[in-house]
């Protein structure tokens, strides 16, 4: 379970201070797809990097597992990001010189699984979101787009994490495509019993999240079931 409350979030520019999240309070539950919309500028990208550890709050708590996240030590942060989040992200940012299979084993490299269980546990997550045989050999340039993102939600639930944060991760995609890699997320986090949560400009694709999260000016203003 992830589980937020009163996160705050602050940053100079010149003389203003931006206040980029403001007393955000919110909760998400294993299997469940939540989607982050709102306007440029309004606190999502903000959100997902303080929830991805990747940026300390000035206060508030991150809460996840039952583990209070956003009070560990920087080293102690690194290690939970690295076992227990994975990130989804427009750009795929698969290594280019790796085929498939290799860029989702590059996550399990420092896991404490051997190396066949690796080996087993890529081929699985690949053939879970419709990559198999030769594609698995394929280097990045030789995939589609829809296929690279494919390979990139692989990579991200492969190591078990309890939470995926996704940030637009259709917004290179055609409308189609974009579809059914949403769908995909959704499906994977039901079988996987992950929380993922899913930023997006696209009002279309996050009616088909299971909860709409709307934040404007750093405030979550609305929740839509």
């Amino acid at each position: 379970m992830l589980e937020v409350k009163n996160l705050q979030k602050t940053f100079q520019s010149g003389d203003t201070t931006v206040r980029a999240v403001r007393d955000v309070s919110f909760s998400a539950q294993p299997g469940e797809v939540v989607a982050i919309v709102g306007p440029s500028g309004s606190g999502k990208s903000t959100l997902l990097a303080l929830l991805g550890l990747l940026e300390r709050p000035d206060s508030g708590t991150i809460t996840l597992n039952g583990v209070v996240v956003s009070g560990l030590s920087p080293k102690e942060q690194t290690e939970r990001r690295a076992r227990d989040i994975g990130f989804v992200f427009q750009s795929f940012n698969l290594i280019p010189n790796l085929n498939a299979r290799e860029n989702v084993l590059l996550t399990l490299e420092f896991s404490n699984w051997d190396k066949a269980s690796r080996v087993e546990r890529a081929e699985t997550m690949l053939a879970a979101v419709g990559l198999t045989d030769d594609k698995l050999e394929r280097r990045p340039s030789r995939l589609s787009g829809g296929e690279q993102q494919r390979v990139a939600i692989a990579r991200a639930f492969a190591s078990e994490p309890g939470l995926i944060l996704a940030d637009e991760p259709t917004g290179s995609l055609d409308s189609a495509t974009g579809k059914k890699i949403f769908d995909l997320l959704r499906e994977t986090a039901v079988t996987e019993q992950a929380i993922v949560l899913v930023v997006t400009h696209d009002r279309e694709l996050a009616a088909r999240a299971d909860r709409q999260l709307r934040i404007d000016d750093g405030v979550l203003t609305e929740a839509i079931a």
